[in-house]
């Protein structure tokens, strides 16, 4: 149902955003979206790290060591 963006459809996000954010913060807002996204992605690469820590140790690895 939701494939990908298209040209048009990223205009319109761009254009709504304009007008609700205003040209003064769209920087800004720009900014604080992508630094959240940045510490999503960390977030989620430190729950895969720490998954693949705690199933190297598990007794069943051990045993078959």
């Amino acid at each position: 149902m939701f494939g990908r963006l298209g040209p048009f459809e990223l205009i319109l996000i761009l254009c709504i955003a304009l007008i609700v954010f205003g040209p003064s913060k769209l920087p800004q807002v720009g900014r604080s979206l992508g630094q959240a996204i940045q510490e999503f992605k960390k977030g989620t690469a430190d729950v895969k790290k720490e998954i693949n820590s705690l199933t190297e140790d598990t007794p069943e690895n051990e045993k078959n060591a």
